[in-house]
């Protein structure tokens, strides 16, 4: 049975000094929780995030990386700079990313293979626009993004890929995809997974659901068939809050 993965996706908020009393505050309300518990943070945290981190139950993440381990890219962090201060996940390809700096399914690719041959377990975003929801072509465009993000990849390196399955139109909307829909869609990806991986890998793959998580709808969408877990936006900014998804079923 898969586990339930929940990662926090603090996007560009919270000071080092925030991070340090988020993880404090959200330690103990998370400690007996038998799901993953993932905060990726900005860069500027990491470190203590890191520290904070340190012999408690929570794991931490970046939230982007570049493809080249390094070289002439002003502001960019490479996989095997985020490995050297043992980060452990790191997000690809989320929406934002893809609208605002220009992300493509080919360096999302290009950022997994990296991020394999650099020992980071990536949490790769997939998802379709509303426009593209109403023109019923959500399948076709989810699933095109996910056979070229895991395009040359090994079957054990695509075990190992969390997908997180974010319809852009959700994502911090305050709209949330009904569970039916978004379990609906995550099946089209285990499928597709099966069809070019084989069922043993669709089967162990971790896929996410995200966009406008909270409390309140984290148990009626973790409780589906296939949804293993949520990327979570606003709502992993409120320690309380977070701790409530993360143990939605207790």
């Amino acid at each position: 049975m898969r586990k339930k993965v929940i990662a926090g996706n603090w996007k560009m908020n919270m000071l080092p000094n925030e991070t340090i009393s988020f993880i404090q505050e959200l330690e103990p309300l998370v400690k007996d929780t038998q799901n993953e518990v993932i905060l990726c943070v900005p860069y500027t945290d990491l470190f203590y995030a890191l520290l904070t981190a340190q012999n408690t139950n929570i794991k931490i993440g970046a939230q982007n990386m570049h493809f080249e381990e390094s070289g002439a890219y002003t502001g960019e962090v490479s996989a095997k700079m985020l490995k050297a201060i043992n980060v452990e996940y790191v997000i690809i390809g989320h929406s934002e990313r893809r609208q605002y700096f220009a992300e493509t399914d080919e360096t999302v690719n290009k950022k997994l293979k990296a991020a394999f041959a650099n020992g980071l377990k990536p949490i790769v975003c997939v998802g379709e626009s509303l426009s593209q929801r109403e023109n019923g072509e959500a399948e076709n465009v989810i699933i095109n993004q996910v056979r070229l993000a895991l395009e040359g990849l090994t079957n054990e390196q695509v075990k190992n890929t969390i997908i997180a399955y974010e319809p852009i139109w959700a994502i911090g909307t305050g709209k949330t995809a009904t569970s039916e829909d978004a379990n609906n869609s995550i099946k089209w990806i285990r499928a597709e997974i099966e069809k070019i991986y084989g069922k043993d890998v669709a089967e162990e793959v971790i896929i996410q659901y995200g966009g406008s998580v909270k409390s309140s709808n984290a148990k009626e969408l973790f409780t589906t068939s296939d949804i293993d877990g949520g990327l979570v936006g606003g709502a992993s900014l409120k320690s309380e809050e977070f701790a409530k998804i993360v143990n939605y079923n207790r």
